[in-house]
């Protein structure tokens, strides 16, 4: 700087944290950020990923060591940068490479036999759980095949903990092939936070889906919390496909088919759910036969709608409703597209709600391509689904990740919202950004409210002052806002809804 040049100290304080700013919201990203994409069907077949932001998504090719097919299990840090991922074989570290202890998962030889070259043919075969109270601790729980039994499935419900502080930072399996539980059991996993926001309720099904196994994942055990009958007819040869809890947390949903004569009828069935107690109480199901298998379920991120699919067309219902069946229509069908060689038709397989709110599609076969819902909470065939329209860098094979709602907090005013002491129970992310921001006082701001609950935008001047208030609709998620004629400097914006708030800081800056 010349000299005798006066510094403006103020104007310099503001640069310094309008750099913070820029700097956090460029790496802003979440636990459930990441898709990994690829199995090994050559010695120089290539893998991929897909990184997602809250609005919108990149497809990257890259080289990595863990294949993967239908099963998938990863979680990142809050930045978005990759910790733990799993393919029912091994257990990987955020190099893509095996894990300290990492190898061996599942033991047998079903598991070898598929695991070491593709990853496991499992739809949600594994699913990775911050452990409660240790944010650095995580359980993995993983399922497998089994040749020595006559359904092929076997009968041990398996969890291992991983430790990423372990082996300079890349992690390792402390605890390995814990068996949780002992049945026989369905192909699918799904997860959900308890109603007092630390805990995690885990459920398997049965091997027909008749039943529901409960876990329940505290800061000291791992328990099994019983086995519901939830009062279906079941699918006697077996169960494989997609259990999914709602955003919410409020339902739970399911569909797969069961074989009659050379053909497939298919049913989906929703369940309410008590994130207090863990019972599941059965709402409808629905037959949605067009003689093809089934194995997809996913709700819209709003939890109002879901979908279910067999290998042919997609379905949605509305679960708000008091006739729910009334709301059954169909949204997509599939055409003849062929994926590049080898040929295979790119059909509907299983489905993600991914971080930037759209649903995504696999097909049964080795293809470069994905179906994408680009507006899932919205009514019918507006929800738009785009065939085969996402090309990809590497051949995928089903895979899916399994990503519970990472942020669900605790259920407010339930009797089971008793864990005071717990830092974050009332903090919660609403997935809100502010941009541009630095800005001129006049910005856009993004979020998700929770289903049906009005909020409140609130913005704070350094001294705590509040110097604007909107309310915000319940069926609101874009906002423009003009602060005009406030001073330069660094606020605090705060939107509330249903007893939890979340916090962005927000630079003004005129020359």
């Amino acid at each position: 700087m010349r000299k005798g040049k006066k510094i403006n100290a103020p104007l310099i304080l503001i640069l310094l944290l309008l750099f913070l700013v820029i700097k956090e919201s460029a790496v802003a990203q979440g636990k459930n950020h990441v898709w990994l994409l690829g199995h090994h069907y050559s010695s120089t077949s290539a893998e991929g990923r897909i990184n997602f932001t809250q609005n919108s998504y990149s497809v990257l090719s890259e080289q990595r060591v863990i294949p993967f097919m239908d099963t998938q299990a990863n979680i990142a840090d809050e930045n978005g940068n990759i910790l733990i991922s799993s393919n029912g074989y091994f257990i990987a570290n955020a190099t893509g490479d095996t894990m300290q202890n990492g190898s061996g998962l599942n033991p047998n030889q079903c598991t070898y036999d598929y695991g070491h070259q593709y990853g496991l043919p499992i739809p949600y075969g594994t699913i990775i759980l911050p452990m409660p109270d240790d944010s650095n601790k995580y359980v993995l729980f993983h399922q497998t095949c089994n040749y020595n039994s006559p359904i092929l499935i076997d009968s041990n419900f398996y969890y291992s903990i991983i430790d990423v502080t372990h082996d300079n930072g890349l992690g390792e399996v402390i605890s390995k092939n814990n068996v949780a539980h002992t049945d026989v059991f369905g192909w699918g996993i799904a997860a959900c936070k308890h109603a007092n926001g630390r805990d995690w309720w885990v459920v398997v099904l049965s091997f027909d889906a008749t039943h529901a196994h409960t876990f329940l994942v505290t800061p000291d055990t791992i328990q099994y919390f019983g086995n519901q009958n939830l009062q279906i007819a079941g699918f006697p040869f077996g169960f494989a496909g997609q259990p999914t809890f709602s955003p919410d947390g409020e339902k739970f949903a399911f569909s797969c088919s069961n074989v009659v004569g050379m053909s497939y009828q298919s049913k989906v069935q929703l369940f309410d759910f008590d994130r207090c107690s863990g019972v599941f109480s059965l709402d409808t199901v629905i037959d949605f036969t067009d003689g093809n298998i089934s194995y997809a379920t996913a709700f819209s991120s709003n939890s109002k709608y879901l979908y279910f699919a067999t290998t042919e067309h997609i379905h949605q219902i509305n679960t708000d409703t008091s006739n729910i069946g009334a709301t059954y229509q169909l949204v997509a069908t599939n055409d003849t597209f062929l994926s590049a060689p080898p040929v295979f038709y790119t059909n509907f397989y299983l489905m993600y709600l991914a971080a930037n709110g759209k649903i995504y599609i696999t097909s049964t076969s080795g293809v470069l391509d994905l179906h994408e819902m680009d507006y899932p909470d919205s009514a019918g065939i507006d929800c738009t689904v785009n065939l085969h329209n996402i090309h990809l860098p590497c051949f995928n094979v089903g895979t899916v990740p399994n990503h519970p709602n990472y942020y669900l907090g605790r259920l407010v005013g339930s009797p089971c919202d008793t864990l005071t002491s717990v830092k974050d129970l009332t903090e919660h992310d609403f997935k809100f950004s502010v941009s541009p921001n630095p800005n001129n006082g006049n910005f856009r701001i993004m979020y998700l409210l929770p289903q049906n609950k009005s909020g409140k935008l609130e913005i704070f001047d350094i001294n705590g002052r509040v110097v604007y208030s909107q309310n915000l609709p319940p069926w609101s998620t874009l906002q423009s806002v003009s602060l005009s004629r406030v001073a330069n400097g660094v606020y605090n914006c705060s939107i509330t809804s249903n007893g939890e708030r979340v916090h962005k800081k927000l630079v003004v800056f005129n020359e």
